[in-house]
């Protein structure tokens, strides 16, 4: 089985950008540069044929390069408590085509429909009850700003669980092209 999800990944300097944010919140797990990627479609476990099914409905994926800008923080809650603490991006009609057309190859695939709302974030610490109150970093990094990412490709990664946390392998990049 291969635990699937496709996903743009930062540059550098972005990525710099957000690692900067990460202190000052007790108890947080704080993301390692290897795993900072926005997510366009989490997949799941499937089968080899699946996979490969998969990974040819995204090389029909047309869409052109567009680009992205982190402007702010935000936080998911589950049972009334803070999660996960993630960067937030501008509006892009480029990253909602695209992320509607990956989600159109998934279901070509075989794979069911998303059901949960596409927020487009990176995170960057998950949260547990053991976490620090949130309000000060929330406040901190609201303004939160990186350089200007152009978004160029795509990609379909394949995530390993390891007592240290997810391991991402990419398995197949896909170029944008008008």
């Amino acid at each position: 089985m291969h635990r699937l999800f496709v996903a743009l990944r930062p540059p550098e300097p972005v990525r710099d950008v957000l690692i900067d944010t990460m202190e000052g919140l007790d108890g947080a797990r704080w993301q390692g540069d290897e795993q900072l990627h926005l997510t366009l479609r989490f997949v799941g476990e499937v089968d080899s044929p699946q996979a490969n099914d998969l990974a040819d409905a995204l090389s029909e994926v047309r869409a052109g390069p567009f680009a992205l800008q982190v402007r702010g923080v935000g936080h998911f809650a589950r049972k009334g408590r803070a999660s996960a603490l993630w960067a937030a991006f501008e509006p892009s009609e480029g990253l909602a085509i695209l992320e509607r057309r990956v989600e159109r190859a998934c279901r070509a695939a075989g794979l069911p429909p998303e059901t949960r709302k596409f927020v487009p974030h990176v995170t960057i610490a998950r949260l547990n009850a053991s976490s620090g109150p949130i309000d000060g970093w929330l406040a901190r990094h609201g303004r939160l700003t990186a350089p200007e990412w152009p978004v160029e490709r795509f990609v379909l990664y394949e995530s390993q669980l390891a007592e240290s946390g997810a391991v991402y392998t990419p398995v197949v990049q896909y170029r944008l092209v008008n």
